[in-house]
């Protein structure tokens, strides 16, 4: 088996690019916690836009398997209401956090748009969920799993099991 190798500031870069195309003088920016939060929050101080962080805790439907996260993750510093929405994540698999943060969102009101971008995308889609942007797509069996990292400077990388 071939290692996987990708070269997560790079594909912060394409993101970047990705994004800006997106964007529209209404958007806001809102990372899904918790990688996602991080390319939010550094997109948003490299363009200039207004960011926020939501948390799929309230809205999982595998809460019962993986218990209750903690759930103080959503800060939307901004009136969602008919505003333009661009999610960030760092990695898209089965759609269902995605779902999840959706529902999240509208808690807070009813955006104009809701689009997602994402850094990678692995496939394997359980729910029609689509990025509208992704800097990379890779394949990976069901039983791997991909993870953003940060680390103390504030570099990404990537960790594969």
């Amino acid at each position: 088996m071939s290692e996987l190798l990708l070269d997560a500031e790079a594909l912060y870069l394409e993101l970047k690019r990705g994004v800006q195309r997106l964007l529209t003088p209404e958007t806001a920016l809102v990372g899904i916690w918790s990688g996602g939060a991080w390319l939010a929050e550094r997109l948003a101080a490299d363009l200039g836009v207004a960011a926020g962080t939501i948390s799929s805790a309230l809205h999982r439907d595998d809460f019962g398997s993986r218990g209750m996260a903690k759930a103080d993750h959503t800060k939307l510093p901004f009136d969602v209401n008919g505003r333009d929405i661009l999610l960030i994540d760092d990695v898209l698999f089965t759609g269902r956090t995605t779902r999840a943060v959706i529902n999240e969102l509208f808690d807070f009101g009813r955006p104009a748009s809701v689009q997602l971008a994402v850094l990678v995308d692995r496939g394997g889609r359980q729910l029609p969920i689509e990025a509208a942007f992704s800097a990379a797509r890779v394949t990976l069996n069901s039983e791997q799993s991909l993870r953003l990292i940060r680390n103390e400077a504030g570099a990404f990388s990537f960790e594969v099991k």
